[in-house]
């Protein structure tokens, strides 16, 4: 449950993390106040809102077992360990 929620809260950061090496590229303080004014900061949240929004919609529609499908779990079948399958 952990990874899915680190997935997540780095696909937030993205859009922070562009514009901060955007800053070091133009060599302004990535730390100064002045170089993260609430008219960025407001955007940069919206869009990180978002991308978190659209990942989690993808998520859930394109992850998992097709519909009708049935879950067969792993098993030993003559002496050898056949893997789970959707069917």
């Amino acid at each position: 449950m952990i990874r899915p929620v680190l997935t997540e809260i780095g696909i937030f950061l993205i859009p922070f993390a562009i514009y901060a090496a955007f800053l070091v590229a133009t060599r302004a303080g990535v730390l100064s106040l002045k170089s993260w004014p609430l008219r960025v900061v407001v955007p940069l949240a919206i869009v990180a809102f978002l991308l978190t929004i659209l990942s989690l919609v993808l998520l859930a529609h394109f992850s998992g077992a097709p519909p009708d499908s049935t879950y067969v779990p792993a098993h030993m079948e003559n002496g050898r360990l056949v893997p789970g399958i959707d069917r």
